[in-house]
């Protein structure tokens, strides 16, 4: 079995972008990644786009704007773990010896404000009001509160970071720093959640390019990262949204902490090993919750991480070190594929006055509605 490396990642800035039409942007992510590869479009042998909103065919749309070449390119749906489960699909082609060079990109358009929620509810759940995702994050939050002593000024630290993190990175949303009592003052959304806790939807586009070891070596202008673990599921129980402490059966793994043992699994390390990750920080709380989810440290002890600074950058384990979806906005489509364009420089060592020093290993966790999970683990090639 061949293993899937990657060789190119493109990402153009995570926006609004009103007058772009969705093709361009993603268009300008695919040839970004094209360039960073160092190969033509005519080398991709199989494409996967990831979306939501936009409109069926979306792929083949975007095919259309590169230049068909006769390839396959199926839109893969899963909301905000749609590049998760594209990524799944393309590291499989890799693996199988089905195809030696294989495209994954997401592209999204988002309106502002909440999602609109007909796409990803059923009728009953809308006219009930229980398709705002923050009811749900506040649920989670309140409950840690309550069980462990987590504060408020715990996850407004996680906010501020994010914020001075997405300072650094030319590609996000919001590029300007944040204090904690700035954050702390911001009006109170769903308690204890407030305004500047919270990622916006925007508009973006990320891709990458994977190639089998068999064809690395016409590739090799930059440093091969491997995809040493790469697992989406579907959580085993029902759940509205994002709710694992209130919907996840006592004694039974939530689909994020079994999806990330899979994921370590495959790649022969555990979470001591992770040198920076990217987490699905829609609000600054579930940062905190997917610390302990994902190992980094024991339920009840992400706040104790917070404190001690771990997650900063020069960090014990560095979080989001891309300001994350506070900072970065979140594209549904595109969502997984900016962080693993985050991991892949990380690795490289190539994000400037964001880089980790001697990064080896990262992951990236990305988690949507109806349980939609997914865990990527990343390492340097040494083949």
């Amino acid at each position: 079995m061949s293993r899937a490396l990657i060789v190119g990642v493109g990402m153009p800035p995570f926006g609004r972008h009103p007058a772009t039409h969705f093709t361009d942007l993603a268009a300008e992510a695919i040839e970004a990644a094209l360039l960073d590869a160092g190969m033509d479009f005519r080398d991709i042998q199989q494409a996967f786009c990831s979306k939501v909103y936009l409109p069926s065919a979306t792929g083949a749309r975007v095919m259309e704007r590169m230049g068909r070449t006769g390839i396959s390119c199926p839109d893969i749906e899963g909301a905000c773990g749609a590049a998760a489960a594209g990524l799944r699909l393309a590291v499989g082609m890799i693996e199988s010896g089905q195809h030696d060079v294989v495209l994954a990109f997401g592209v999204e358009k988002m309106p502002k404000g909440f999602m609109p929620p007909g796409q990803l509810y059923d009728d009953w759940q809308c006219m009930m009001g229980l398709t705002q995702n923050p009811q749900y994050w506040a649920l989670n939050a309140t409950r840690h509160m309550h069980e462990f002593g987590t504060t408020e000024l715990h996850i407004a630290k996680i906010a501020a970071k994010a914020k001075r993190n997405g300072a650094l990175n030319p590609n996000a949303l919001f590029r300007k720093p944040m204090s904690v009592e700035e954050i702390l003052a911001s009006p109170l959304v769903v308690d204890p959640l407030r305004l500047f806790m919270l990622c916006s939807p925007d508009d973006g586009a990320a891709a990458v390019i994977l190639c089998s070891e068999r064809v690395a070596p016409r590739y090799r202008q930059r440093r091969l990262v491997e995809v040493a673990g790469c697992v989406h599921r579907v959580s085993r129980y029902p759940l509205l949204n994002a709710s694992s402490f209130c919907a996840t059966p006592t004694g039974n793994p939530s689909v994020y902490a079994a999806t990330a043992l899979e994921a370590y699994e495959q790649a022969g390390i555990g979470p001591a090993d992770i040198d920076v990750a990217e987490v699905q920080d829609n609000d600054a709380f579930s940062e905190l919750e997917y610390y302990e989810e994902l190992g980094f440290c024991p339920r009840g002890e992400g706040g104790r991480l917070v404190d001690e600074g771990a997650t900063e950058i020069g960090g014990v384990i560095p979080v989001n070190t891309s300001g994350g979806l506070q900072a970065r906005g979140e594209p549904l489509g595109a969502s997984h594929y900016g962080q693993i364009h985050e991991i892949v420089l990380q690795l490289r060592g190539e994000a400037g006055p964001r880089q980790v020093d001697g990064a080896a290993a990262g992951l990236a966790q990305v988690f949507g509605a109806w349980g939609h999970c997914g865990v990527t683990v990343l390492t340097r090639y040494s083949g």
